[in-house]
């Protein structure tokens, strides 16, 4: 999403659908520490319909980007704004609802956390989890929008945009009905 965003609209759209990941991951960690993760993982209801609500959001998003309009110019440094301009609140959303909806994180953490988290650990550690997975997120993830959003790489992605937009889209579906179907 960081790379869709960071090529179909702005740098600024790419650096704010990284923001809205990390609030995703700050939302996983805390239902995580406070051991939500295990309730979910071990409810099957519950683990379901965050999956199915996952894929069906990814599967939203795939045909948002198949019924893109050919064409619909990418936003360089001369046009700061494409046409189809994403709003700051749509992109952080974009961002926290791809993370928040994805059930694997949901795993990881419960992996991750079962293993160097105990009952012992003190909440200030934990707190310090939780922000350096926040901060790795935001970081790495507005590395790959600054790379993706150099005007030297949009100018060549523009002459593909069409095809990159129907990839992502193919890709997001296939991707969200593999979350739905997989037990």
């Amino acid at each position: 999403m960081v790379t869709r965003n960071s090529l179909g609209h702005s740098r600024k759209a790419g650096i704010l659908t990284a923001l809205g990941l990390s609030l995703g991951m700050v939302i996983h960690v805390a239902y995580s520490l406070l051991g939500l993760a295990y309730i979910i993982a071990q409810s099957v209801v519950v683990f379901n319909v965050i999956k199915v609500l996952g894929g069906l959001y990814l599967v939203y998003l795939g045909i948002k980007s198949l019924m893109a309009k050919p064409g619909e110019p990418i936003a360089t440094e001369q046009n700061p704004e494409p046409a189809s301009a994403l709003s700051d609140i749509g992109a952080v959303r974009i961002g926290f609802l791809t993370n928040v909806l994805n059930p694997k994180v949901t795993l990881f953490f419960l992996a991750v956390f079962t293993q160097v988290i105990s009952a012992e650990t003190p909440l200030v550690i934990k707190v310090l989890y939780a922000a350096e997975m926040a901060l790795a997120t935001f970081l790495w993830f507005s590395f790959v929008a600054y790379m993706f959003s150099h005007n030297s790489v949009r100018s060549r992605i523009a002459k593909i945009q069409k095809y990159i937009d129907r990839t992502f889209g193919t890709i997001l579906i296939l991707s969200g009905l593999k979350v739905i179907v997989t037990k």
